[in-house]
């Protein structure tokens, strides 16, 4: 741990918020996940370059609406995306805003399994995404992350209907999927280029996101953010503790929000995903009954 979350060096007339955070265990989450947040939102790109770079997004985003309304068709390629957008990763994003990253879509397909093996008389295929390093970006990760769980609902759903079943509290609960602490992938670089955070990485390139999927396809993605309510709900259904939905920021999305947010709702919703990972990390290691104590790893 970095020396700035060092309690020992705490000044009562000049406290870091980010060490009371850091310290702070009102929420399950992952130490490490929680060090390389806290180490993120203090660094010199959050308080220096975000500002800008929010401000330069939003109107890019502006006229890209505006160039979308006219050319719908034009620019279309995920395969050039996920190309910038690995590109950028490796050579700009820092190792904390990496981390957090990666992290996400290994936890999230965790999630998702365990769901899928919890409830009673169905048998819902996932299709987990599991990226080892940055050419497993350049496989359309991020557009088929949002694929993923759009028809992950459509499939658990409609068998739930055509059986007549409901999600119910499971007595015993199959948690062979969930990692306990770390996940499979690279030591990211750490060059002197490396110098984003995690907010300002998603604002620079959620214009690309914009530009280069379809309407549909953003506007998609956007939406996907608020499905951490509904995936709760499906979790603390199975695990029958409806007190754990008070932990998602990103409200139901049969109310969707506006895509000029995207980029803030999608940093609530990799919090959302760690917080309900570590709940579920803390049942498998016994930490507790309903899996809201944090671990010290």
């Amino acid at each position: 741990m970095s020396d700035e979350f060092d309690i020992g060096k705490h000044d009562q007339r000049d406290p870091n918020p980010w060490l009371a955070m850091y310290l702070d265990s009102s929420i399950p989450i992952n130490n490490k996940t929680k060090q390389a947040l806290m180490r993120d939102n203090n660094s010199r790109s959050t308080r220096y370059l975000l500002p800008f770079i929010q401000l330069w997004s939003k109107i890019s985003m502006f006229f890209i609406h505006a160039f979308k309304f006219f050319f719908p068709k034009l620019f279309n390629s995920s395969s050039i995306l996920h190309k910038i957008l690995a590109w950028g990763l490796k050579n700009f994003v820092n190792p904390d805003a990496n981390l957090l990253i990666f992290r996400h879509f290994h936890a999230g397909s965790e999630i998702l399994e365990f769901i899928a093996k919890n409830i009673s008389g169905i048998e819902v295929k996932t299709s987990p995404l599991k990226p080892f390093d940055f050419e497993d970006v350049k496989e359309d990760l991020f557009l088929n992350h949002d694929l993923n769980l759009y028809n992950f609902v459509i499939n658990l759903n409609s068998q739930l209907k055509s059986k007549g079943l409901n999600i119910q509290k499971q007595e015993s609960l199959n948690l062979e999927m969930i990692s306990e602490d770390q996940f499979n992938h690279i030591e990211f670089p750490s060059r002197w280029t490396n110098i984003l955070d995690l907010r300002s990485a998603i604002e620079l390139f959620t214009p690309f996101y914009q530009l280069f999927l379809t309407v549909n396809d953003f506007v998609r993605a956007s939406n996907s953010l608020q499905l951490d309510e509904t995936v709760a709900i499906y979790t603390t259904q199975i695990l029958g503790t409806p007190g754990h939905l008070g932990l998602v920021n990103n409200k139901h999305p049969m109310v969707p929000t506006s895509t000029y947010t995207a980029a803030y709702r999608l940093v609530l919703h990799g919090l959302a995903t760690e917080t309900l990972h570590e709940i579920l990390v803390n049942l498998k290691l016994g930490k507790s009954q309903d899996g809201i104590m944090t671990p010290s790893r």
